[in-house]
């Protein structure tokens, strides 16, 4: 594949052009030139308004149905929606059926994804079916090509089964991810305790669901050692948990779902079951606490926390509806709208890139001669009014239909392959 981007503001802050507005040159899927101004013969040529290039953007958590329940999202549709959200790697959840928790069932995910476009980085579970009671192979998963242990979001209840995850892992340097829901606080929740809940009357999810969880956790950390990740984190206190931590110089990190930095509980007034996500959508003061968490450093990354599921298992009474919102096409917008007046793009992009490789200890390569091309070209002030038609996946479970989103993703480039609207 060979490509020429032009005028393209280069964001990298590895990078000798971190802020710079250049040309690219791509000759064999590998970058050849970057210069002011190149002019080569023949090759294909892409230019865009306010066209920005980073590395390829990684998703620390997708929902990929494969095996089990490929009409809600497989690997073709799935890794099609990545791309067109500027994702050139996503981390899948192990929660398919059967769970992912064998050699083979990484080594299926690896092979699937072998020559694409959008690489699969598959999580294997830590417990066996991923029940919480017995600890999987760990290290034959390492082995096989699983970046992390998670049991997606079925929460660790066991602190013993946690405690020892943490200890065992240490041998490998592996990340342990949990999913911080103490679900006996959460009952038969279905949206965020507060006022809009009492109003709508249905059953609350407190933000102590997370908090206990967190603090157990941390206790767990202190004690056994090793690496702890948190993943989708939506409570404030749970937030100065882990920022206090951190100044103890444990090793914890956590990401944020892009749509919980957009949208609030008070949205469910219309009871619209496409609102319903577990952990659910909190108050605007919570909002702002996230984005406060983001700007300081506590929070490591963004994802889409991508969770495609067939109109059977969504247009129900909102209390019969099943959680989950396809967000790959729209984490980057979702994000970036959000956030645009506390976090300027060369702050927001890391956390899709530099952040994510960090945590899953993926070699980065900034953009510079000679490396390869796993980039991501956006315009990050293009409005746009997010659409059904618009979703390449195979679920529709989208909140932002009919919003305006600010962010706009022209494509991807990785592997020697492209592909670009």
């Amino acid at each position: 594949m060979n490509l020429l981007i032009k005028a393209a503001k280069l964001i990298d802050e590895q990078s000798k052009y971190h802020l710079k507005v250049v040309d690219i040159l791509i000759e064999k899927g590998k970058i050849s030139q970057i210069a002011k101004t190149i002019k080569k013969e023949g090759v294909e040529t892409f230019e865009a308004s306010n066209l920005h290039v980073s590395n390829g953007w990684i998703d620390l958590h997708a929902q990929f149905h494969d095996p089990g329940n490929e009409h809600k999202e497989d690997f073709e549709s799935g890794m099609k929606a990545a791309a067109k959200g500027g994702f050139t790697r996503v981390c899948i959840s192990p929660l398919t059926e059967p769970v992912k928790d064998t050699k083979s069932a990484i080594e299926y995910v690896i092979n699937k994804s072998k020559a694409t476009l959008v690489e699969l980085l598959p999580y294997a579970s830590i417990s066996k079916s991923a029940k919480g009671e017995e600890l999987a192979e760990l290290y034959d998963m390492k082995e096989a090509g699983a970046v992390a242990n998670f049991d997606g979001k079925n929460s660790i209840k066991n602190p013993n089964l946690l405690h020892r995850a943490l200890q065992y892992s240490q041998a490998f340097d592996g990340l342990v991810i949990n999913f911080p829901h103490t679900e006996e606080l959460a009952s038969s929740g279905v949206m965020n305790e507060g006022e809009s809940s009492t109003h709508l009357g249905l059953k609350g999810i407190p933000e102590l669901t997370e908090e206990l969880m967190v603090s157990r956790d941390l206790y767990l950390l202190r004690h056994a050692g090793g690496k702890l990740h948190f993943a989708t984190i939506s409570a404030s206190d749970a937030l100065t948990l882990i920022q206090s931590a951190k100044k103890e110089k444990l090793k914890v990190s956590c990401d944020v779902s892009a749509a919980h930095l957009l949208l609030s509980d008070d949205l469910l007034k219309d009871f619209d079951s496409r609102l319903k996500v577990i952990p659910p959508f909190r108050s605007k003061e919570t909002i702002k606490q996230l984005i406060k968490h983001l700007k300081n450093g506590t929070i490591d990354a963004i994802c889409s926390d991508h969770q495609p599921e067939d109109i059977e298992s969504k247009k129900k009474e909102f209390d019969h509806a099943a959680f989950g919102i396809i967000n790959l096409q729209t984490a980057f917008a979702a994000a970036r709208t959000a956030t645009q007046k506390q976090l300027s793009i060369e702050e927001l992009i890391p956390l899709f890139t530099t952040g994510p490789s960090r945590l899953l200890g993926l070699e980065h390569k900034t953009i510079e001669e000679g490396n390869l091309a796993n980039l991501t070209l956006f315009n990050p002030d293009a409005e746009y009014i997010f659409e059904k038609e618009q979703v390449v996946s195979k679920s529709l479970n989208s909140p932002f239909f009919g919003m305006k989103l600010k962010g706009m993703v022209y494509g991807v480039i990785n592997r020697n392959q492209k592909s670009l609207s």
